[in-house]
C-alpha cells in the first residue's frame, strides 16, 4: 500500500484554492506529501509547489470514453505505477467515472472514502466540510471517522522566491514597483462565456460596468496614490475596458492580458486589498492573507465565502426584483464595505 495520501477533485480555481484546507490536514496527519488527481490548466500553477503537496495529475475531460481518450488513459497508468492507496475523493457528482478509472488503476472501494454525510461538521463552509473530511478513513485504515480537535478551517497559499522576483520584474516593467496596489476581479468565466449577453439572466455574478466605474472613481478619491490593477484573463479584456471608459481615472491598468496564476498570487501577496465578484482569484486572495470585499450572487457566502488566517474578509450581498442577486449590491455598500474592511485593520494594528 502506498502510504502518501490521494485527494481527487475535478475542481474548479476555487474549489482547488478552498481544497488546500484538506491537504494541509492530511499533510500534517500522515507526515506524507498529498498527491492530487485534478482537472484543469489552473491546477499546476496554483498547487505546484506548494507546502504539503506531493505529485499532480491532471487529466482532462472525463466525458470522452475511456478508450478514445489518451488523457485518462495517461491517468490509469501514472497511478497504476504510483500503487493504490488511502485515497479521498472530494466530488459529489459524476464519481462513477473516477470510480471506473481507479479501478482500472488498480484500487478497491476499501481503498478511497467520501465526504457524505460526515459527522460533527461545524458550519456549512466548504472549509468546515474539509476539515473534517481529513479525518475520515477509507476501509483500508478502518474506515472509522476520527476525533478532531482542529479549528483551522482556512485555505493557505504561499509565494516562492523565483515568483516573486518574476512579479516585482513585472511591477518594474509597468513603473509599479513603488506603488501601493489596489486590485479588481470584476470578471468570471460566466461573464465571458463566448456566447450570450454578459448581462443575461443566467448569468449570477455580472455586475453592470457603470457600477465598477464608480468604485474605481471611489477608490482614485480616496487612494490617489495607488495603483489599481485590473485582473482577469484575455476574454474579459473587452469587459475591463468598457468598466475603465466609464471610470475615466488615471493610474489603472488593465492586466488582463498578461495576469498567469502565479503573478496573481503574487500581486495578492502585496497588494493592500481586493474588490472581487465570486470566483477564484478572490480564493486566491484571503488564502494568501490580502483583505478583500467580495460580491456574492445567488450562491451562499455561508458556504463560499473567501477564507484565509490572515485575511479581513467583507462579502456582499442584495436583493434584486425579490430575489437574492448581485444586482441589489450598490456601489455605496461597496465603497462602505471597502471603508469598514480599512477601519478593521486600523483597529487590528492600533490593538497590536
Amino acid at each position: 500500500m502506498n502510504p502518501r495520501p490521494l485527494v481527487i477533485r475535478f475542481g474548479a480555481l476555487g474549489d482547488m484554492v478552498l481544497l488546500t484546507t484538506l491537504i494541509r490536514h492530511l499533510h500534517a496527519r500522515f507526515n506524507q506529501p498529498v498527491d492530487i488527481v485534478s482537472s484543469g490548466p489552473w491546477t499546476t500553477p496554483l498547487l505546484e509547489g506548494q507546502p504539503g503537496i506531493g505529485d499532480l495529475f491532471v487529466v482532462g475531460s472525463r466525458n470522452t470514453p475511456y478508450l478514445l481518450s489518451r488523457g485518462q488513459q495517461q491517468l490509469v497508468r501514472a497511478l497504476r505505477k504510483r500503487g493504490a492507496g488511502p485515497t479521498w475523493l472530494c466530488d459529489y457528482y459524476h464519481n462513477e467515472k473516477t470510480y471506473a478509472l481507479l479501478k482500472r488503476a488498480g484500487w478497491s472501494s476499501d481503498d478511497w472514502c467520501e465526504q457524505f454525510n460526515l459527522p460533527e461538521v461545524q458550519g456549512p463552509h466548504f472549509c468546515d466540510l474539509w476539515l473534517r473530511f481529513a479525518y475520515r478513513n477509507p476501509k483500508i485504515l478502518g474506515g472509522k471517522d476520527l476525533p478532531s480537535a482542529a479549528t483551522d478551517a482556512w485555505p493557505q497559499l504561499f509565494v516562492n522566491e523565483v515568483q516573486r522576483q518574476s512579479g516585482m520584474n513585472w511591477l518594474k516593467q509597468h513603473q509599479l514597483h513603488d506603488k501601493e496596489l489596489i486590485l479588481i476581479q470584476a470578471g468570471n468565466k460566466r461573464t465571458m462565456r463566448k456566447f450570450g449577453l454578459r448581462q443575461r439572466s443566467s448569468n449570477t455574478k455580472y455586475w453592470p460596468e457603470e457600477n465598477w466605474g464608480k468604485i474605481l472613481q471611489a477608490l482614485r478619491e480616496q487612494h490617489p496614490q495607488h495603483a489599481i490593477i485590473m485582473l482577469g484573463v484575455p476574454s474579459e479584456f473587452t469587459l475591463i475596458q468598457d468598466i475603465l471608459n466609464h471610470a475615466n481615472i488615471s493610474n489603472v491598468h488593465n492586466a488582463s492580458l498578461e495576469m498567469p496564476i502565479p503573478r496573481l498570487m503574487f500581486l495578492c501577496e502585496r497588494a493592500t486589498g481586493m474588490i472581487s465578484v465570486d470566483t477564484g482569484p478572490a480564493h486566491i486572495a484571503s488564502a494568501l492573507g490580502c483583505n478583500l470585499v467580495t460580491l456574492f450572487g445567488k450562491a451562499s457566502p455561508a458556504m463560499y465565502a473567501p477564507r484565509g488566517a490572515n485575511a479581513e474578509v467583507q462579502c456582499l450581498t442584495g436583493m434584486h426584483q425579490g430575489e437574492v442577486s448581485m444586482l441589489g449590491i450598490t456601489p455605496a455598500m461597496v465603497v462602505d464595505a471597502w471603508q469598514h474592511l480599512l477601519n478593521n485593520l486600523d483597529s487590528i494594528r492600533e490593538s497590536t
